[in-house]
């Protein structure tokens, strides 16, 4: 009994190592969303920190398209961090079995 706590031991300071590292390659990540065709980028870091905003100058006759393009090259951005995550994650969680429904980091 006492060398399988051990082992639980070692696969969970092992794990815990993966998901420090995983988590400093997510924060390194920097990720460009975009809308209407391009004419507006959004570059996000991996904590979701804005980092770039580049707008076609033709988007700014029009204040409210470019708010609403803004926002959706900003939301396209954001939903890449997110899968880019999910991916890194499950690649530093493999091996591990998880309880349904439990979603890490915690």
């Amino acid at each position: 009994m006492r060398g399988n706590i051990a082992q639980l031991m070692q696969q969970a300071q092992k794990m815990q190592e993966n998901m420090q590292r995983v988590q400093q390659e997510i924060a390194a990540l920097e990720v460009t969303g975009s809308a209407g065709g391009g004419m507006v980028s959004v570059t996000l870091s991996g904590t979701k920190e804005c980092r770039k905003v580049r707008i076609d100058p033709s988007v700014l006759s029009d204040p409210e398209m470019a708010e609403d393009l803004v926002a959706a090259a900003f939301n396209d951005a954001s939903n890449k961090i997110d899968a880019a995550s999910k991916e890194k994650m499950a690649g530093a969680t493999a091996g591990m079995p998880l309880p349904p429904g439990m979603k890490l980091p915690f």
